[in-house]
């Protein structure tokens, strides 16, 4: 009698990862459960679909489904998997009105996560999230003015057609308030600017991309004023006001700001006792994600920061046979060796096929993470590692040093080179490299792999400055912006 298959909730990233390495190292059955209709998409690029950058919706698909049958995973769309029962092994899925169990031998929970709408009635027509292929077609076709919608853009995928029509019989909106400044909302600004529509973006804290640090934001926030983006921080939006379509946000300081660090209201705002009032046909939320953990509620899982699920060195979770990878759990910080919660692509990727692997019969790591990550704010390249924040290192047991440098991009007689801004942060006892950021126009986020190389690595500041980086005038200075960030943090731990 045959084992039951390794069965897997969720067609993205980490789910199809893992069910790909698991058919290559065995001929075992593998299911997968896709509760919604797409499957294996770059997420990160629905802004540049909505920008008009990527031509087709469809271009985001990583795998159809004929290529992942073909790889002899049995991949099942419109299958919700509900709960689990770990004593048994066994999962109950809905699908068609109906409701089933599966047994498995070993199961992967690879469920990913969701946008949160934070305490904001998103059901207005033009409020969105954008977190899926069918929240971008939405976006796409409310931009359009009605009867103009071109659906060629959204190929032949299975596109929520009654939301897509809805929003393309809508009128566009002329101003939109984007509700955050981290990735998605710098993402979505550059996008919307592109649209010909007036960006608004408001950040409670004191700069946009919080993770990045302040010297990053520094100079992200002018040139998004200089292409056109009204940037509010140190305000937060406390309403979205309307009936059954947006008409407005309402926002108010934080706390007062320095004259000249935020605008104040415009022409078209109005001054209330609750804050100020922006007229709007539009709002984009992008305050945040969660875990998406429901499968396993009710099993006692052990859960991690955010609720996430959490799991050891190999992606197991307290559960017996269960597995989980990817935006729905923890991992362990390359830099503080804690658990945490980085949901981004390269780590759900990463962490899916190593669990194929294992549980294939080959124990493989899913690696630690280290947050790295990379932005584009229109012209400018934006890159952040480790631990970038001077307080949180402290807390972390570290005594950080931290210097923000400027060094040029390429040589300075060759042309079209820009002025890279580093941030490199290291520990005073050790030397060693803990974060870093970068900011700059010529190829400045690319240099961040460096920095994450030598978290990687465990380097001190001395092991990175006299790294044998490549140098040519088109390309680097003779000393990258890196090298100099490390001498002068090298310089600065005697101190």
């Amino acid at each position: 009698m045959g084992r039951d298959p390794f069965v897997v909730i969720g067609g993205d990233a980490a789910g199809l990862s893992a069910a790909s390495k698991y058919r290559r190292e065995t001929d075992r059955d593998v299911i997968v459960f896709e509760k919604g209709q797409w499957v294996s998409y770059a997420h990160c690029g629905l802004p540049y679909f909505v920008e008009g950058s990527v031509e087709r919706l469809t271009d985001l698909l990583s795998l159809s489904p004929a290529d992942i049958e073909e790889r002899g995973i049995d991949l099942r769309c419109g299958h919700e998997a509900v709960s689990v029962d770990p004593t048994d092994r066994r999962v109950t899925v809905h699908a068609d009105g109906e409701e089933f169990d599966q047994p498995y031998s070993e199961l992967l929970v690879a469920t990913g996560a969701s946008a949160t709408t934070g305490p904001f009635d998103a059901s207005l027509d033009g409020v969105f999230t954008i977190h899926g292929l069918d929240s971008a077609a939405a976006i796409d076709a409310y931009l359009t003015p009605p009867g103009e919608y071109d659906r060629d853009r959204l190929g032949d995928g299975p596109v929520d057609d009654e939301l897509v029509d809805h929003n393309a019989a809508l009128d566009p909106p002329e101003r939109v308030a984007i509700v955050g400044g981290g990735y998605v909302g710098i993402e979505m600004a550059e996008a919307l600017t592109a649209r010909g529509v007036e960006v608004h973006l408001f950040q409670r804290s004191a700069h946009v991309l919080p993770p990045f640090g302040s010297a990053v934001a520094e100079r992200v926030e002018p040139h998004l004023v200089d292409r056109g983006v009204t940037v509010h921080t140190e305000t937060a939006v406390d309403e979205l006001v309307g009936t059954d379509r947006i008409e407005a946000v309402v926002a108010d300081s934080v706390e007062r700001s320095p004259p000249g660090s935020r605008p104040v209201a415009d022409d078209n705002s109005a001054q209330h006792d609750d804050g100020d009032r922006y007229p709007v046909g539009m709002a984009l939320l992008g305050v945040g994600i969660q875990p998406n953990t429901a499968p396993l509620d009710g099993t006692g899982v052990d859960r991690g920061p955010s609720g996430a699920v959490r799991t050891d060195a190999y992606g197991r979770t307290s559960l017996p046979a269960v597995y989980a990878a990817g935006d729905v759990a923890t991992a362990r910080h390359a830099v503080t060796g804690a658990e945490t919660w980085v949901p981004l692509g390269l780590t759900a990727n990463r962490a899916g096929r190593a669990i194929g692997a294992t549980v294939a019969g080959n124990p493989t790591p899913v690696g630690d993470v280290a947050g790295t990550a990379v932005v584009k704010a229109f012209d400018l390249e934006c890159g952040r590692v480790g631990l970038v924040d001077a307080d949180v290192a402290a807390d972390a047991g570290f005594d950080p040093v931290t210097e923000t440098i400027t060094a040029g991009s390429r040589s300075g007689y060759y042309p079209d080179g820009d002025e890279t801004t580093v941030t490199l942060v290291a520990d005073r006892r050790t030397g060693r490299v803990l974060g870093g950021a970068i900011a700059g126009r010529d190829r400045a986020a690319i240099r961040i792999d460096t920095l994450a190389t030598a978290i990687e690595a465990d380097m001190t500041v001395a092991d990175l400055e006299r790294l044998d980086l490549a140098y040519a005038p088109p390309f680097s200075p003779v000393w990258d912006p890196v090298l100099v960030a490390g001498k002068v943090v090298n310089g600065r731990l005697d101190d």
